[in-house]
């Protein structure tokens, strides 16, 4: 008995000291939890009628979080007081700030805000629905929303409902029912009553689920009769992220509409007032403001009197205007009082007149009283100007040439343009040509011959300014591109509109060059070798531009469409196409290389 007891003994303990030394090496670890957080009871139920309490608290088998609720959260009908929504061991509570609405179900989408405490492994869009009164309603509406100008899906936006025909009611009163829409642009509006309704989806900057201007938005022409049928469905089942297991089919529930296409805009119009003025030298100032205006601004001056001894200089969109003074005695003035008259954009975005007085003054660089100047000769200041000219030049370019301030006089006698053949010098016309109002920029137009050289020339003192400076020697020689290096692209629609504009877009979705579409076919010569897209867009009102929406004028953006394919272009070669622009559903024609965040194009 005695070595029995003896031999139990040391079993034991060789037991205990195998698993202390266990203990003592580490956990030898085990899969990764992955699966989110699991339900188990709430207080209602989810699906409960003739629930009246503002406060609802959800119990999950694992201890959780709330991540970001207000990101998160969303309440259907809209809250305009944000609930307390909170986690707590293994509880979600969530208080209602808003008084309950009667007869009314409340949808809960708690998004991606729910995760266990551990691994943050979330629970997907969960949904909780009550009613306040006998019925749940079920109804569902949804679909897409894109940016209208570039067809990116639009992420984070509030898309909404109202029971009222009038448009004006989106101006009014907060949406009755919301989604939100997901990283695909893809939305839901659930438990929706039967009925007819408006659809917008709106930018909404200070969260009171109504437009207000400015905000960016998207509406649909037509009224929505949410409905729903029983029809077979198929279910995908995946081995993996790419090897399909087995499709199930089964009878379920399809909610109509679920196709909703949405395409979201800012009008063109923005708040309007004046941003600052810059004085970067003692001839001229210039007044910036933040979008197009309508009119010049009107300056009085204050402490001086120019009488008309100035040159504008105004950018088509009337938002930056430089004035060049011409007269020595107010350029020399430190400091130029004036008052400026503009139109401003006021709390109701109405423009008004506004009179700022502003001082306008040089800043002079500091000088170190200390410092030992030079004992050089002064530079002669010349008048300055750049071009475009380089040593491999387009054959479709003019000469652009650039001054540094208004040009008073030009000798034409000192300009010489040559076209070199061998060691001979040709001499040709020069055709300057004014392009603009500021007598600051000018061309040189010329008929350039593929593969051939030439040579522009111009003695010092070519040109003067209004400030009496003279230019220095120029000299530049340039060869021109074989026409080999070039290749073109050649749309035709397949279905003509005249109204078509095609666009030639570059791999970062930006315009290079549009045209009207030609019945025979529209030509886009002279392009560089490399990848090209190509967007077309319907030009309502012929105006030649991409225009945005209208809400108050009930007016959609203007539609556009992507060719479905990257363009790979070579050099000596054209690529010729016939597009049918409609063949193609809308959502799958932009290519994935072009496809990004819409938001960062609208500024939502």
């Amino acid at each position: 008995m005695k070595k029995n007891y003896l031999f139990i003994n040391i079993i034991a303990l060789a037991i205990i000291v195998y698993s202390c030394a266990n203990k003592a090496g580490g956990p030898t670890g085990g899969p990764k939890d992955e699966t989110p957080p699991r339900v188990l009871k709430s207080t209602p139920i989810n699906g409960a009628l003739n629930f009246k309490k503002k406060e609802i608290q959800i119990i999950f088998d694992e201890n959780i979080s709330v991540e970001k609720a207000t990101e998160n959260v969303l309440i259907s009908p809209p809250q305009l007081k944000q609930p307390d929504v909170k986690g707590n061991s293994k509880i979600v509570s969530l208080k209602f700030e808003d008084e309950l609405l009667d007869s009314t179900t409340y949808t809960i989408n708690f998004g991606d805000a729910i995760v266990d405490l551990n691994e943050k492994n979330p629970l997907k869009n969960y949904r909780f629905s009550f009613s306040t009164g006998n019925e749940i309603d079920t109804l569902k509406i949804s679909g897409q929303l894109v940016n209208a100008e570039e067809l990116n899906p639009m992420q984070g936006i509030y898309v909404g409902i109202y029971k009222e025909n009038s448009d004006s009611v989106f101006f009014q009163k907060p949406f009755l029912r919301i989604g939100k829409t997901d990283e695909n642009g893809n939305f839901i509006i659930d438990n929706v009553k039967a009925g007819k309704y408006k659809i917008f989806a709106l930018g909404d900057i200070n969260k009171d689920y109504y437009y207000q201007p400015g905000e960016s938005v998207a509406f649909i022409d037509s009224l929505v009769t949410p409905s729903f049928r029983i029809e077979e469905m198929r279910d995908t089942v995946w081995k993996d992220s790419i090897t399909v297991d087995s499709v199930r089919t089964y009878m379920g529930t399809r909610f109509l509409p679920d196709s909703v296409l949405l395409r979201f805009f800012k009008e063109s119009k923005k708040r309007q007032y004046f941003v600052k003025y810059e004085r970067k030298q003692a001839q001229s100032f210039s007044l910036f403001f933040n979008t197009t205006a309508a009119e010049l601004p009107v300056i009085k001056p204050l402490n001086f009197n120019w009488n008309g001894k100035y040159i504008e200089q105004k950018n088509v969109t009337l938002d930056s205007i430089t004035y060049w003074i011409t007269d020595a005695e107010v350029y020399k003035i430190d400091t130029l009082d004036m008052a400026i008259t503009y139109f401003k954009t006021d709390s109701l975005f109405n423009l008004v007149k506004t009179t700022d007085t502003i001082n306008v003054f040089m800043r002079k660089p500091k000088v170190n009283p200390k410092a030992k100047l030079p004992k050089t000769e002064p530079k002669t200041e010349f008048y300055k100007f750049s071009t475009n000219a380089n040593a491999s030049f387009d054959v479709y370019n003019p000469l652009i040439f650039k001054f540094d301030a208004p040009l008073a006089n030009v000798d034409f006698s000192m300009i010489k343009l040559v076209q070199k053949i061998d060691s001979v010098s040709k001499p040709l016309a020069v055709k300057w040509r004014q392009i603009d109002s500021t007598l600051m920029n000018y061309a040189i137009d010329y008929k350039w011959e593929p593969e051939k050289s030439y040579e522009i020339t111009a003695d010092s003192t070519a040109f003067r300014s209004i400030y009496h400076l003279e230019s220095d020697k120029f000299e530049m020689k340039f060869k021109i591109k074989s026409l080999d290096e070039y290749s073109s692209i050649k749309l035709l629609a397949e279905k003509f509109d005249s109204l078509i504009v095609f666009q030639v877009l570059d791999t970062k979705d930006a315009v290079l060059v549009s045209k009207k579409a030609q019945k025979k076919g529209t030509k886009f010569e002279f392009l560089k070798p490399g990848d090209y897209f190509i967007r077309a867009f319907i030009d309502s009102n012929n105006n030649g531009k991409w225009d945005t929406g209208n809400l108050v004028k009930h007016i959609q953006p203007e539609n556009v469409y992507y060719y479905p394919k990257k363009l790979n272009v070579k050099a000596n070669w054209e690529f010729e196409e016939t597009w049918d622009l409609y063949s193609t559903p809308l959502l799958e024609q932009k290519p994935q290389e072009l496809k990004k965040d819409g938001n960062k194009k609208t500024g939502e």
